[in-house]
């Protein structure tokens, strides 16, 4: 049993962790030779490779010696904090991942203090020492004072430090040792990460993760806590409103290297998948069916943030997509509850309309840009902040604030957050660069981004976690421009995007073709106007005295899912569909829009 230890990798975004898994895998020989390996290897996903995040928690285990290291890959960002928390149950210790420059981040953060809660022994890495601009010692500091900040105890506090280059494949415990490879690293896990307890007795597992297969249906995945885990034993399964049945295994395989090997039987403090269990779902313990004991239930942060998903009812509906129905999206819908813990789905009172509750807009944007691959077409609302009550008073989720902005533009950002209810907690510099540190309620935060980098030219990097509930902090004054409607269907012209540019900044180009109701700019004044946009030149049979005067548009603003949801108001929709992104007015027809906006003005 001592052979075997549990890992998990945690760091900040972009901080190098996949890159160092790489390596990892490449010099204890798990591929095969003359296998072709792509690069970031664990970022299976498409949506992972393209914004090089880690948005699922993956196994893998590692053979060095006579050892066997069972890697997990932990997401980074604070709004994954579901998939974080449940895999962080199947190891015993954490390889805590700093980028030599940055020091820790708001993400480490989050992910670290999950960790030392459950008393999980850690491993510092700081990576990235290839940087020009490397600070190791300063950022050694950085991390000691993180770790007394999160109440780490004495034994914790002992860390294991070594300096690693992920992508050229070494770690050192000294720097002015000889640069190799990653051995010193993996003799460290060795060394200093305690191997699984053993607990003798009835078998328990309890279900950390899901996978899908088309031919077996659904696969659990976990850590046997107790006992050895038989495929041939009776078993029962614990499900988390505690409910008892029966159950068997078909199949039972252990990670060996990146593949799936299939087994008899699996020994305590390994990590196993588990083929059969058809409603099999998170959280859930598998025992013995003699003698069914219960694991404690993994506790998920709640949901701060909720949008509602509709039906796709836009003239241009079922144009592009194959799942356009409201009985597809609502399946759609309830079968991501099924892996991701911490989603909710309410029905609404209309039958093709659903309330859809997470961690924050990135964690719904994900699932939204992975329904639209999938062939889906909908609508969303804009995001709104879920409140609570605490002692009869109404309370908003507080977010931590970090941005890392040039010293030159630290007051224009102090000023933005400041006018969304953010207060400064702490200013530090790090070269030409200061990092400014906010509180400031979760609704300041929507559309913050698109302004800060506006004032900054672009040079400020933002990063944000849920800190707490606190009293509700008053109204924001939401100073904001109005848009521009197209008032008819068909293409737009650039002639018409020429003659209307003194009103604003478009989102389209010409020759693109729009509908009645669609957003096509944002208006330089506050109010919100119609505009034609498919108005062509009127040409006549007499020949022009001079040549005509050479059209020049400014390049349309582009939107990405998440800013898109940002910016729209309450009368406004995001459509989505495989091929487009489209801003709409709820009610398109504009005498509509007048009773809308007529109503709401006398109900305030």
């Amino acid at each position: 049993m001592k052979k075997i230890r549990n890992i998990a990798i945690i760091a900040h975004v972009d901080h190098g962790k996949t890159t160092l898994v790489d390596q990892i895998l490449q010099q204890c020989e798990v591929f095969r030779k003359n296998q072709v390996v792509r690069e970031r290897f664990l970022d299976s996903n498409d949506l992972e490779r393209e914004r090089g995040i880690t948005i699922l928690a993956k196994n893998i285990s590692i053979p060095y010696k006579h050892y066997k290291i069972n890697l997990i890959d932990t997401p980074g960002h604070a709004d994954f904090g579901g998939e974080v928390e449940r895999v962080l149950k199947m190891a015993d210790g954490v390889l805590l991942l700093v980028d030599s420059f940055e020091g820790p981040m708001p993400q480490t953060r989050f992910v670290l203090e999950k960790a030392l809660s459950l008393h999980l022994k850690p491993i510092v890495v700081i990576n990235k020492i290839d940087r020009a601009d490397n600070r190791p010692a300063e950022v050694l500091d950085e991390i000691y004072d993180l770790f007394i900040d999160l109440g780490a105890d004495e034994n914790q506090l002992g860390f294991p430090v070594l300096y690693a280059s992920g992508r050229d494949g070494w770690a050192v415990k000294n720097l002015k040792d000889q640069r190799k490879n990653l051995t010193p690293l993996l003799e460290s896990i060795i060394k200093d990460i305690p191997p699984p307890p053993i607990a003798e007795g009835a078998v328990q597992i309890q279900v950390t993760t899901l996978d899908y297969n088309d031919y077996v249906g659904r696969i659990g995945i976990g850590r046997v806590f107790r006992g050895i885990l038989k495929k041939s034993d009776k078993l029962s399964i614990i499900k988390r409103n505690g409910t008892i049945h029966e159950t068997s295994l078909k199949q039972l395989f252990v990670f060996e290297g990146i593949n799936r090997t299939e087994v008899d039987e699996v020994t305590c403090g390994d990590i196993c998948a588990m083929v059969g269990i058809e409603d099999v779902d998170i959280g859930d313990t598998i025992a013995d069916a003699e003698n069914p004991e219960p694991l404690p239930y993994i506790s998920v942060d709640e949901p701060t943030i909720s949008m509602t998903f509709t039906v796709n009812n836009s003239p241009f509906y079922g144009r592009e997509g194959k799942f356009v129905t409201s009985r597809q999206l609502r399946d759609r819908l309830f079968k991501e509850l099924e892996q991701n813990v911490a989603l909710k789905v309410q029905e609404t009172t209309s039958p093709d309309t659903y309330r859809v509750s997470g961690r924050g807009i990135l964690h719904l944007s994900i699932l939204i840009e992975n329904m639209r691959r999938e062939g889906y077409e909908l609508q969303i609302r804009e995001p709104k902040v879920i409140y609570k009550e605490i002692d009869g008073k109404k309370a908003e989720p507080i977010e931590i604030l970090v941005v890392d902005v040039p010293a030159e533009s630290a007051g224009k950002v102090i000023e933005l957050v400041g006018q969304r209810r953010g207060e400064l907690i702490k200013m530090e510099n790090k070269g030409s660069m200061n990092t400014l540190e906010f509180h400031i309620p979760s609704r300041g935060i929507m559309g913050l981004r698109t302004k800060v980098l506006t004032a900054t030219s672009g040079e400020a990097i933002m990063h944000h976690r849920f800190y707490q509930y606190e009293f509700f902090k008053g109204s924001i004054g939401t100073a904001k421009n109005g848009v521009m409607i197209s008032m008819g269907e068909g293409p737009a012209t650039a002639y018409a995007i020429d003659s209307l540019q003194d009103r604003g900044r478009f989102f389209i180009d010409p020759g693109d073709v729009v509908y009645t109701g669609q957003i096509v700019g944002e208006h330089t004044k506050e109010n919100d106007i119609e505009v034609n946009v498919q108005k062509g030149k009127k040409l006549t049979n007499m020949r022009a005295s001079g040549a005509d005067k050479a059209i020049k548009i400014t390049p349309a603003v582009k939107f990405s899912l998440e800013e898109a949801l940002e910016y729209i108001e309450d009368d406004e929709m995001v459509e989505v569909t495989p091929k487009s992104i489209r801003m709409r007015k709820l009610y398109l027809d504009s005498n509509e829009r007048k009773r809308y906006n007529l109503g709401k003005k006398i109900s305030t």
